[in-house]
C-alpha cells in the first residue's frame, strides 16, 4: 500500500502531516509519499522512516483564500495538484489531503475523473451512533447545491459503501429533513423523497423515509442523505456540541473534591465517549464517486488525525468500493426521465 499525502494541506502543515505519516508508517507498515516543499518537509521528517517515507517536491500551496474552482489550474505545482497527478498516474494507491474541500473535489473530478455514470462525487463522513458504530452522512460538504437526482445517487453510493466497508447487508437509508412526514421539507426534499421511495419500491435501496436532525445520532439509519450545505453544517454542529459537552463535563467534575472523586470513577467511560466523538480518531472521509481513492482529512487535523486518515485510506482502498460501483452502475443509474 502506497499513500500519497498532501503534506502542505491543513491548518497544521507541514509538521502535523509529517508526524502523522511517521506514526502511520510505524503502525500500519504502509509506504507514504509526502508531497510538498522539500525544504520544509526534509527538516520536519528528520531522517525518520526513510525506508517507507519519501518526499516528492511541489513548490506551491493551495490556500483557503484561493478560488477553489481554478486553484489547481492556477497552481499547477501545488502539493494537491501534484498529488492528484501522482494518483492519476498510478504512482500511489490513494491520496489524502486536509486542504480546501472545494479545490480537492474540483481537482479530483477534472484530473482523476469521476466513475463513469456517477453524476457528482460526494463526501461521506462517519457519524457516531448511540447504538454503537457509525452511520454515513453524505454529502457532508462537497456539493452545496444538489438536485434530487444527485441525492438519489448519493443514496446508492452510500448503501454500497456501508455494504462493502461495514458489511451491512441492507443499509437503512434516510433523508435528512425538518420532519418525518412524507410531505415535509422544500422542493428538493419533496422530489428527492419521491425518487428514493420509487427506488425502494424497485428493490434498489432500503429507504426508510425522512429523519429529523435530532435523530441522526440515534442509530435509526445507516446512511444519512442530504445536500452538502446541510451536511457540512450538521457535521460541524455535532463536532462543536461534542466539544462543548466534554468541556462542561470536565468543569463539573473538577468543581470540588466529591466531584473529583466521582470523576476518577467515571474517567474510563468518559475517555471512551470522548474517543467516539473525536474526529481525530476517524481521520478522514472518502470522496465517493471518484475513480481513484481520495480521502479528505479535517482541516485542523493534528498528527494523530493524519495517522487515523491513513488507516481510513487503507480500509477504503482495500474495501473494493470503487470496483463495486463500476460493477453495479445498472442499479445506481438515475432514470432517464429524471436525468
Amino acid at each position: 500500500m502506497k499513500i500519497i499525502l498532501d503534506a502542505m494541506g491543513g491548518d497544521n502543515a507541514p509538521q502535523a502531516p509529517v508526524e502523522g505519516a511517521v506514526l502511520a508508517a510505524q503502525q500500519y507498515g504502509c509506504n507514504i509519499i509526502l508531497v510538498g516543499r522539500q525544504e520544509e518537509l526534509e527538516p520536519a521528517l528528520a531522517g525518520r522512516c526513510r525506508d517507507r517515507i519519501t518526499v516528492h517536491h511541489a513548490s506551491e500551496v493551495i490556500t483557503m483564500e484561493d478560488k477553489y474552482s481554478t486553484a489547481f489550474r492556477a497552481k499547477k505545482d501545488s502539493s494537491m495538484t501534484v498529488g492528484l497527478e501522482l494518483l492519476n498516474r498510478g504512482e500511489g494507491d490513494v491520496l489524502i489531503s486536509a486542504g480546501s474541500t472545494g479545490a480537492l473535489l474540483t481537482g479530483a473530478t477534472l484530473l482523476t475523473k469521476r466513475i463513469r455514470g456517477i453524476r457528482r462525487a460526494a463526501l461521506g463522513a462517519p457519524i457516531p451512533q448511540r447504538t454503537g458504530g457509525y452511520a454515513l452522512l453524505l454529502d457532508s460538504g462537497a456539493n452545496a447545491e444538489c438536485t434530487p437526482e444527485f441525492l438519489l445517487q448519493f443514496a446508492f453510493m452510500g448503501s454500497l459503501y456501508m455494504q462493502t466497508q461495514q458489511g451491512i447487508e441492507r443499509p437503512r437509508v434516510a433523508l435528512i429533513n425538518n420532519g418525518t412526514e412524507e410531505g415535509k421539507g422544500d422542493t428538493l426534499r419533496h422530489e428527492a423523497y419521491d425518487l428514493l421511495k420509487k427506488a425502494c419500491g424497485e428493490g434498489r435501496i432500503n429507504f426508510i423515509g425522512n429523519l429529523e436532525g435530532r435523530e441522526v445520532l440515534s442509530g435509526a439509519a445507516d446512511v444519512l442523505i442530504c445536500d452538502g450545505f446541510t451536511g457540512n453544517v450538521m457535521m460541524k454542529t455535532i463536532e462543536g456540541t461534542a466539544g462543548f459537552i466534554m468541556k462542561e463535563l470536565k468543569n463539573v467534575l473538577y468543581a470540588n473534591l466529591p466531584s473529583k472523586l466521582a470523576g476518577l470513577v467515571l474517567k474510563p467511560g468518559l475517555a471512551r465517549l470522548k474517543e467516539r466523538m473525536d474526529y481525530k480518531s476517524i481521520g478522514g472521509a472518502p470522496l465517493l464517486g471518484i475513480s481513484r481513492p481520495v480521502i479528505k482529512a479535517h482541516g485542523s487535523s493534528d498528527a494523530r488525525a493524519f495517522c487515523s486518515a491513513c488507516e481510513q485510506a487503507i480500509l477504503f482502498t482495500h474495501s473494493g468500493f470503487i470496483s463495486q460501483v463500476e460493477q453495479n452502475l445498472a442499479y445506481m443509474t438515475v432514470p432517464k426521465e429524471n436525468a
